[in-house]
C-alpha cells in the first residue's frame, strides 16, 4: 500500500512539472543558427519557485555539425575565452567537475578519439578511515564516430586507448589502496558486462539523471553529493539524448533569489524526461554553470565576477 502511495505522489509531482512548465523557441536572439538547432527558453515556475532554464536541442545526424570538446592544461578559462580560442563554435557549455587548486578534470574528456582528461577513481577517507579509500564509477556521455549517443559509467587509466564502461552503476568499494587498478575494477563490477567505450567526442560529470527514459539517480552509486543535497537548488548544467537523435543540452540559471532559484536534480531529470530523454546526465553546476549561443550569453552565472573559468567544455561548431 506505501509503495503504491509513494507512486501516486511521485506521480502527480511529475505531472503538476510538465503542466507548469511552458517554452519558447528563441533562435532569432541567438542567429544565425542551422535548422538542425534549436534554442528553447523557459520562465515558467518550477514547484511554485521562480525560475530560467535554457534547453538547446541538436540533430545528431546533421553532417553539418561537429559535437566536440576541449580542455586547457594547467589552467583554467572561461567559456567565453573557450569560445574565442576555438573559432567562434555555435555552443560552449561547461561540463566536468574539477579541482580549484591543481586545476584538474576530475572527469573524463574525449576529442576526436583522444582522451584529454581522466575520470578520478578515488575519495580518500576521513576521520577513523584516513588510511582507506572509496572507489566510485563516474558517468560520462559520448558521442560515436557514427553520431550515436551513451551514457556510460566508465573506468579510465593513461595506459589504455580506450575507456571501460558499463550500463549500470555499481557500488563503490572501498580498500586501503589510493588507485583503482584495472584488476579491482574487474571485480567491483561482478556479472556486468564490460566494453570499451569507441567515442569520438565524451563529457564526464555525475550523477546519472535518467535511464530507459525514467528518473534514475545514481548519486548514491558515483557519491557525487552528500545526504539530501540532491533536493537543494542551485544551477545546473545537464545533456542527455533522446531516442529520434537529439542531443539534449539544459542549462538552469539559479542563486538568485526571486528571479531564478535553481533546480533540484530531480527536477532536472524531470525536465529532461519531458523532452523525450532517453539517458541523461548532470554536469557540474552552480557557478560552474554557462552557457553560450553564437558567443551570446544565456543564463546569468551565479558567481558575482560572472562566467566561472573550468578546465572543459564542451562544443557544438558549423563544418559550414
Amino acid at each position: 500500500m506505501r509503495k503504491a502511495l509513494n507512486f501516486l505522489i511521485f506521480f502527480f509531482h511529475a505531472c503538476c512539472l510538465l503542466a507548469q512548465q511552458s517554452w519558447t523557441r528563441v533562435d532569432s536572439l541567438y542567429a544565425p543558427l542551422p535548422t538542425s538547432m534549436e534554442v528553447w527558453k523557459s520562465t515558467s515556475p518550477v514547484d511554485a519557485k521562480p525560475s530560467i532554464v535554457y534547453l538547446i536541442r541538436a540533430k545528431l545526424s546533421d553532417p553539418a555539425l561537429l559535437f566536440t570538446a576541449d580542455t586547457s592544461k594547467n589552467r583554467r578559462l572561461t567559456p567565453r575565452q573557450f569560445f574565442e580560442k576555438n573559432a567562434s563554435p555555435l555552443l560552449v557549455v561547461n561540463t566536468s567537475f574539477f579541482s580549484f587548486t591543481t586545476h584538474q578534470n576530475l572527469n573524463i574528456v574525449i576529442r576526436d578519439g583522444e582522451q584529454l582528461a581522466f575520470q578520478v577513481h578515488s575519495i580518500p577517507g576521513k576521520g577513523r578511515d584516513t588510511l582507506t579509500w572509496k572507489h566510485p564509477l563516474g558517468s560520462a556521455l559520448g558521442i560515436s564516430s557514427r553520431r550515436k549517443a551513451d551514457v556510460a559509467w566508465i573506468y579510465t587509466d593513461s595506459v589504455s586507448t580506450y575507456p571501460l564502461a558499463i550500463q549500470k552503476p555499481v557500488s563503490p568499494i572501498k580498500d586501503s589502496h589510493s588507485i583503482l587498478s584495472k584488476n579491482a575494477f574487474l571485480r567491483m563490477i561482478a556479472d556486468n558486462e564490460v566494453k570499451p567505450w569507441k567515442m569520438n567526442t565524451a563529457i564526464g560529470g555525475g550523477p546519472v539523471l535518467v535511464q530507459n527514459g525514467v528518473m534514475a539517480i545514481a548519486n548514491e552509486q558515483e557519491m557525487k553529493f552528500a545526504g539530501r543535497a540532491i533536493d537543494d537548488r542551485h544551477p545546473r548544467t545537464a545533456m542527455g539524448y533522446t531516442k529520434d537523435g537529439w542531443l539534449l543540452v539544459l542549462v538552469a540559471e539559479g542563486r538568485h533569489l526571486g528571479k531564478a532559484e535553481g533546480l533540484t536534480l530531480k527536477q532536472t531529470a524531470q525536465l529532461l524526461i519531458d523532452w523525450g530523454c532517453v539517458e541523461g546526465l548532470n554536469l557540474d553546476g552552480g557557478g560552474s554553470s554557462s552557457l553560450l549561443i553564437n558567443g551570446k550569453s544565456t543564463i546569468t552565472p551565479s558567481d558575482k565576477e560572472g562566467e566561472r573559468a573550468v578546465p572543459g567544455v564542451f562544443m557544438i561548431k558549423s563544418k559550414s
